[in-house]
């Protein structure tokens, strides 16, 4: 019994000699990972998800090294991924950034998880800017359209999204692109970026004497946003098209948007000629008075307006 006693006791010094030199190996290299910190974060993040295991398997004797790394490896990995951030290596920053989210979460590490959360999406907001910018827009679609599926409350990327797809030239997705930004805080610059596109279509279709369609893309133009040119387009388009008092309506319209534009007078000068062809000679009147003045119809106007006494 006495041997079995004495074989007993010495078994528990030894282990807790083991367990005592099994720490002594933790807490080296939870303290290698703390000096790494200031030179290699990897190195140090290594270190301590490898203290924090060792020190797990420990049980009670390691569960101060356990705490210690369960509140730093989280924050760790926050501050690389802000340093890949830095280095514009969004995609690498976007994974790391999600690993401080994923551990984060795990321990409890509050600050890092909303800090985390936050940042996802300006990374990758600021991924699909450098694509834009750089012409890629292919990728910036893909990148921004992601931002977009995740949180379609996301005005600002919708905007983004509908900016690359009109550079894309995918005209029909940039106009619900902006559709969705105008209805999601950006409604004003969303809805001039539509402007401008059906004003461009205006001014193609013109060019290509589709008439009909001229008017019809210049009437949309301003539905969302005030714009002087699309009611100069349409007056033009009704003109060619023979539909005079069509073209006088856009062109008064366009007069009264912009009444001191470079050929207000020309457009003056013709509107006094529609309505001369319709035998309206007052307003005709009206007409070539303001064409008066202009330097180059003005001549012609105060012709028009002796023979029209």
């Amino acid at each position: 019994m006495k041997k079995l006693i004495a074989s007993i006791a010495a078994l528990v010094v030894a282990l807790g000699s083991a367990f005592a030199q099994d720490l002594a190996a933790v807490t080296e290299i939870y303290n290698a990972g703390a000096a790494a910190v200031s030179t290699d974060k990897e190195s140090a993040l290594k270190s301590f998800e490898q203290a924090l295991q060792l020190a797990t398997a420990l049980g009670e004797e390691g569960q101060e090294v356990v705490a210690n790394c369960k509140n730093i490896i989280p924050n760790l990995k926050l501050s690389i991924a802000k340093d890949l951030v830095k280095a514009q290596k969004f995609d690498d920053a976007i994974a790391k950034l999600a690993e401080a989210l994923e551990v984060g979460e795990k321990y409890e590490a509050l600050d890092v998880v909303s800090d985390a959360k936050e940042l996802i999406p300006q990374v990758k907001m600021s991924k699909a800017g450098n694509l834009l910018n750089a012409k890629d827009y292919d990728g910036a679609i893909a990148a921004y359209k992601e931002i977009v599926d995740a949180d379609a409350t996301n005005g600002a990327a919708a905007l983004r999204l509908g900016v690359a797809y009109n550079a894309a030239g995918k005209l029909d997705e940039a106009k619900a692109a902006f559709e969705q930004a105008a209805a999601n805080g950006q409604e004003a610059t969303a809805k001039k970026q539509i402007g401008n596109i059906y004003l461009k279509e205006a001014a193609a279709s013109l060019k290509e004497k589709k008439y009909a369609d001229a008017v019809a893309a210049a009437a949309k133009v301003n539905e969302y946003t005030e714009n002087a040119q699309a009611w100069q387009i349409a007056g033009q388009a009704s003109q060619l098209a023979g539909k005079n008092s069509d073209a006088i309506k856009y062109f008064e319209k366009y007069l009264e948007a912009a009444p001191k534009a470079s050929n207000a007078g020309a457009i003056a000068f013709t509107v006094g000629a529609l309505y001369q062809q319709a035998k309206n000679n007052a307003k005709a009147r009206e007409f070539y008075t303001k064409a008066s003045t202009d330097a180059r119809y003005g001549a012609e106007a105060k012709k028009m307006l002796d023979a029209l006494k």
